[in-house]
């Protein structure tokens, strides 16, 4: 089996690769999943993913190493296992990220990665309900939905308690500004999930030239001398190989791609000689620079009904099903995360440090897993939420076994950059400034968790490394450099030392953006595509 490109994984940037490498019909493009079809009901209704997030037939379910920043904990890493990877489990928030985050990319030698370079393919591949303006798009597969007509209540009190605290009220966070409180929009069409499967992958399907392998497992790059020359796969028991002609290109994300390349010999040369895996190149940055947000909900009962009177009883469940299966409306329809913000935790900051949430529910009774949101607490409740935006800690993916079935070790290193707590600690304290607010205090019985007995600063951080955790975007352990000392690929993807070989998803980024990565992954593929048709044309 064979064809001119062969991508690995079916996620937010495999499906934007195959639909953009196979449109003009001249390129055969064959796509690798490990993971099964997306065509299930809870992948395509918008809060069902809190019903992926324990789904093993659909998800990874990674657990990290114990982490010491965590207070020896092993945090809970979901990941997409099923096309349209983790676009297809995730929260559906639509954020590209803070404008000099990309000029960041370039001034540290990404060429054409600043952000005037990168806001065309933003733009390019995104509908914006809103309409187009200077930096918005329309016309593109994804559909991006304004649904600030059909929040909670409790939406509209969190923007009016920002506005109290000195907040700008801000009607799009990826227009001109991305500071202060808003609605976040969330990539869906007529109340349905619009991933990336259904936005790109879809279409190129009906193509002849696009072939999608399903519950194939990517084994190891096949090479001859330092050239890839295609991909093995297991099947069904089986492994096989399918040849790339002109191109391999790894878009498993940041989890699973340095982790391909590491047991293909490509990666930190003494770790591998360790497994017995003979060692094609040494590059110590293959699975190094492993970033993160970190984030943390502080948990309020409600002197007003929530989401939870809604979602707990079987007749809401059953009415908020009518709604949703009749009109495609009501909560299923919507994110966990209605309202949100960017904020900045003290003076001289060029930009946010912060990202806000609120979250008409909550789930601290729950025996199990993180995101029970169809079995919420039993009374009125509900969430604040913060992430860091741009985190210092680093981190890193190592396998831990030459048996490519057998997950690599995560070792997210978190608070290990002592920055890092000083934007969290900020941050919840601002929390709690922001629900001392006349409109959210007037909601608000009491703070359930962590409850009202933590004060000092000690007790926030310890409450922090006891319940702190990954908001699911992993991001830079195949990272893009200017200097080859310190990077894997360069400004076009290639990997370093290694011809017709490319990395193209979350982990090429050199630093996180302040926001939720998604769209990033998105944008970067599309402009990829771009690139590697320009080489080859």
């Amino acid at each position: 089996m064979s064809a001119d490109f062969v991508i690995v994984g079916a996620g937010s940037a495999g499906c934007v690769l195959a639909d953009r490498l196979s449109a003009d019909g001249r390129n055969r493009v064959t796509l690798i999943e490990a993971g099964p079809s997306d065509r299930r009901l809870w992948v395509s209704v918008p809060l069902g993913y809190g019903k992926s997030f324990y789904d093993a037939s659909i998800n990874w379910m990674y657990k990290a190493e114990p982490d010491s920043g965590l207070g020896g904990r092993s945090d809970f890493w979901p990941r997409g296992k099923v096309v349209g990877g983790s676009s297809s489990i995730n929260a559906m928030v639509w954020i590209r990220g803070a404008a000099a985050d990309y000029d960041e990319w370039a001034d540290a030698g990404n060429v054409g990665w600043g952000y005037a370079d990168v806001l065309p393919y933003f733009k390019a591949i995104e509908h914006n309900e809103g309409g187009a303006d200077e930096w918005r798009g329309s016309g593109g597969p994804v559909h991006i939905s304004n649904v600030a007509a059909r929040m909670h209540p409790l939406a509209h009190v969190f923007l009016r308690a920002g506005q109290e605290a000195g907040l700008p009220l801000n009607p799009d966070f990826n227009g001109a500004a991305q500071e202060g409180v808003g609605i976040y929009q969330i990539n869906t069409h007529h109340g349905w999930r619009m991933s990336a499967a259904k936005a790109f992958l879809r279409p190129a399907l009906k193509r002849p030239n696009v072939r999608l392998i399903t519950n194939a497992q990517a084994t190891r790059i096949v090479f001859d001398g330092r050239r890839a020359t295609g991909v093995e796969i297991q099947r069904s028991g089986r492994r096989e190989t399918i040849t790339a002609h002109i191109e391999v290109i790894i878009a498993a994300g940041a989890v699973n791609s340095p982790q391909i390349l590491q047991l293909s010999g490509i990666g930190p040369g003494s770790h591998l000689a360790a497994y017995g895996l003979p060692v094609l190149l040494d590059n110590p940055h293959v699975g190094a620079n492993l970033q993160d947000h970190l984030g943390i909900n502080y948990v309020y009962r409600a002197r007003v009904p929530t989401l939870n009177q809604i979602l707990r009883p079987w007749w809401g469940k059953a009415l908020a099903g009518l709604q949703f299966f009749l009109a495609s409306r009501g909560p299923l329809s919507l994110s966990l995360n209605q309202g949100g913000g960017f904020i900045r935790t003290r003076d001289g900051l060029d930009r946010p440090n912060i990202q806000l949430y609120l979250q008409a529910i909550s789930t601290m009774t729950a025996r199990t897993g993180t995101r029970p949101l169809l079995t919420p607490d039993p009374f009125a409740g509900f969430a604040l939420g913060l992430s860091n935006c741009r985190p210092k800690s680093r981190g890193r993916i190592a396998i831990r076994s030459a048996d490519p079935l057998l997950p690599a070790a995560i070792e997210p290193n978190s608070f290990s950059a002592p920055e890092d707590l000083v934007d969290m600690l900020e941050g919840a304290k601002y929390l709690r400034h922001l629900a001392a607010m006349p409109s959210l205090a007037a909601v608000i019985e009491r703070e359930l968790q962590p409850g009202p007995d933590i004060v000092t600063d000690a007790d926030i951080v310890a409450d922090l490394r006891a319940r702190a955790g990954t908001v699911y975007h992993p991001v830079g352990t195949c990272r893009m450099g200017s200097d080859p000392a310190g990077s894997v690929v360069d400004a076009r993807l290639k990997v370093r030392g290694i011809d017709r070989l490319r990395v193209v998803d979350a982990s090429i980024f050199p630093a996180v953006v302040s926001g939720n990565t998604n769209a990033p992954v998105m944008m970067v593929a599309a402009k990829a595509a771009d690139t590697i048709l320009s080489d080859y044309r």
